[in-house]
């Protein structure tokens, strides 16, 4: 079975969009989606610096375009409206996004048209980037150590364990000082590396951007998915829009748990996965937690021919 991926905020990088204009119609529709987004997106997505794409604003909506026009070019569906969601079910058995990639996801799984995911990822951006300028926080990874023991440690300082992405990495989300403190004082034999973030995602930081998204939310009439749809709250498969549509208002101050996504893939079977662009993540996460899972990262189009070969060896097509 396979499950295609969508990689959430912190994977963009300068220039990663630059060698997709390449693919005919792809300009075009990232064109057309910087109108509903208010951003230029392909300005953004090959000539900006790291930290104007660090910026919450930017970062989400260009990274959920990026992912929705790589899956695109994937399927061979790019600005055909509306066939998107039916090439994806015709070969994925999964789909599951990280975070923002959340968005990404219930794009290809039907749930929203490409508009309504980037008119709601608009607020949600813009939500989250004025949270993030009401107090100083960030995120820092936590990698190894004994999960108990960093969990206590994040207690400790009073942060939350707001990603736990498997495959022994944890993010800790909180203000700079209390991040400061766990650097000062980390939990034994684990690895801090602070992420280029601009905010404490999934924390309570985040509540005030959980009512705009909700008022964007209600002028949108979610689908439900046409193929699996894996959710971050507790990895449970949903197979209701509307569910799916209010959970993802809820996750914006609520952890991250990529870890349980990863045990459901698992125990539905998932043997090969594909992750979006700019891919590499959470293919990565998969190595380690997921053993004996082929992947593909999607990081430039050269990359599509050994996913169209991954979904023929899984699917025949």
């Amino acid at each position: 079975m396979l499950v295609i991926v969508a990689p959430g905020q912190g994977a963009q990088a300068p220039g990663f969009l630059t060698p997709w204009l390449e693919i005919p119609g792809l300009a075009d529709r990232l064109s057309a989606w910087s109108e509903i987004v208010g951003l230029d997106l392909i300005a953004y997505g090959t000539t900006a610096s790291a930290e104007e794409i660090r910026d919450t604003a930017v970062a989400q909506p260009l990274l959920v375009a990026a992912g929705i026009a790589s899956a695109e070019a994937l399927t061979g569906t790019v600005g055909a409206e509306g066939a998107l969601s039916g090439a994806i079910a015709d070969v994925a058995g999964v789909v599951a996004g990280h975070s923002v990639g959340e968005f990404t996801a219930a794009v290809l799984a039907g749930v929203f048209t490409p508009e309504q995911a980037l008119t709601l990822i608009r607020e949600r951006g813009q939500g989250m980037a004025k949270a993030s300028a009401v107090t100083a926080t960030g995120m820092t990874a936590v990698l190894g150590g004994d999960e108990a023991e960093v969990l206590a440690a994040l207690e400790r300082h009073g942060l939350t364990p707001a990603n736990r992405n498997g495959a022994g990495q944890i993010v800790a989300g909180g203000t700079v000082e209390a991040l400061e403190a766990l650097k000062a004082d980390p939990p034994a034999r684990a690895r801090l590396i602070p992420l280029s973030v601009a905010g404490a995602f999934h924390t309570h930081h985040m509540a005030p951007a959980v009512d705009q998204l909700r008022s964007a939310a209600a002028a949108v009439t979610p689908a439900d998915p046409r193929t699996r749809l894996l959710q971050n709250a507790d990895g449970a498969v949903v197979g209701s829009g509307a569910e799916f549509l209010s959970r993802l208002i809820d996750q914006v101050a609520g952890p991250v748990r990529w870890d349980l996504c990863m045990n459901t893939m698992a125990e539905l079977g998932v043997t090969a996965m594909i992750e979006l662009v700019p891919g590499g993540t959470l293919t990565g996460l998969a190595r380690r937690a997921l053993r004996g899972v082929r992947t593909v990262a999607l990081k430039t189009p050269d990359d599509l021919d050994a996913a169209r070969d991954l979904i023929k060896e899984e699917t025949g097509r």
